[in-house]
């Protein structure tokens, strides 16, 4: 079941879900926000689109835009110039939440930090000496 929480938006207390952060009013707008981005991107000439022009030719907010791109309600596949940005470098991409650049420099830097880790425990193996007692 849902908890008591304030909206996002316009902070009225509504009941939140897995499945809605906004209250029903908040809601509503969006969901006419997005058939006004949805029927934009319908027309021929539309579909070639940035997210900039999106936004001029529809009035809807860049954010919102977004947030519709991250729920895949609106899928990219269809529209071959709209993206979002990369959360490192700002870079636009197409999926995932990384650029390829930043996914690879990351993956470098985790493979280093393992490198350094391995060495680490090698050298804190210390060398055990064992004496030899001639007399026994």
């Amino acid at each position: 079941m849902g908890e008591l929480a304030n909206c996002s938006k316009c902070h009225a207390l509504f009941i939140k879900t897995k499945f809605r952060d906004i209250c029903d009013a908040c809601y509503k707008e969006e969901e006419k926000a997005f058939e006004t981005v949805y029927n934009f991107l319908r027309k021929r000439e539309n579909r070639t689109a940035t997210l900039t022009e999106v936004v001029k030719g529809t009035g809807v907010s860049e954010e919102l835009i977004l947030k519709f791109i991250r729920q895949r309600r609106i899928q990219l596949t269809h529209y071959p110039n709209l993206g979002y940005s990369c959360e490192k470098c700002g870079k636009i991409i197409r999926e995932g939440k990384l650029c390829e650049n930043c996914t690879m420099e990351l993956k470098r830097e985790i493979e280093r930090l393992h490198k350094y880790n391995e060495e680490k425990s090698q050298g804190n193996r210390q060398a055990t000496y064992y004496s030899f007692d001639p007399e026994k």
